[in-house]
């Protein structure tokens, strides 16, 4: 991303978790130069002046990086697709400046990281990964790709996460552990052994209740 990058365009408005997009922007120091309203509903964003229709797009809004403000990775999936049919070339990665970020951050386009939160060494995220407030990622962790982990979950060193994982809020997942595709760990488990794709597991420790899901929500990154 270039240096002089002061502006980025906001594709869809209607998660609540786009209020917390806009002010990790406003923090970086940047504008939001339109939020695309890709969908009939509510409009949740901060400042409703930016919002426009996707046909309102031109080609110096479309040349802008885009960020995708929504915690379902399917859904995050869908309008990254969506913004990249629409002309956009890039996904902006933002992780909020109260984080300290380590040295060589590894990360694909698209992630973000909310306030608060804090990030290991030698990690490496996959694109469109969505790190919510206050949750902790420790060392040598590999986060695929749509990855969502929930406000104050901890994720210990030398963990892997399969894309389209999410972490509920409050769970905390053991070093060591492998969390397959398009699994679910519910809100305030501990995960202490491994979890194969496609299954739902909750409790302390965590107990697999469910298998053969398609993903968070009954919605699979693919």
């Amino acid at each position: 991303m270039p240096d002089d990058l002061r502006a980025v365009v906001i594709y869809g408005v209607g998660s609540p978790v786009v209020v917390d997009v806009e002010e990790s922007l406003a923090r970086a120091g940047l504008t939001v130069a339109a939020a695309v309203r890709n969908h009939s509903g509510e409009v949740r964003v901060l400042d409703p002046s930016v919002v426009i229709t996707p046909e309102a797009l031109t080609a110096a809004l479309t040349a802008l990086p885009f960020v995708a403000p929504f915690f379902t990775p399917a859904h995050r999936q869908l309008v990254a697709r969506e913004a990249a049919a629409m002309g956009f070339g890039s996904a902006y990665a933002l992780v909020d400046p109260s984080v300290p970020a380590p040295r060589g951050l590894v990360h694909g386009p698209g992630l973000y990281v909310n306030a608060g939160c804090t990030l290991g060494a030698a990690s490496v995220f996959g694109e469109f990964v969505f790190v919510n407030r206050g949750a902790s990622v420790g060392h040598h962790a590999t986060i695929g790709r749509f990855v969502s982990i929930g406000p104050g979950a901890v994720v210990a060193g030398s963990v892997s996460l399969g894309d389209g994982v999410v972490i509920g809020a409050g769970a905390t997942i053991l070093p060591e552990v492998t969390i397959g595709t398009n699994a679910v760990i519910g809100a305030g488990s501990v995960v202490t052994k491994d979890v194969r794709p496609h299954c739902l597991a909750f409790g302390v420790p965590a107990r697999v209740v469910r298998t053969g899901i398609a993903g968070f929500n009954d919605q699979e990154v693919t």
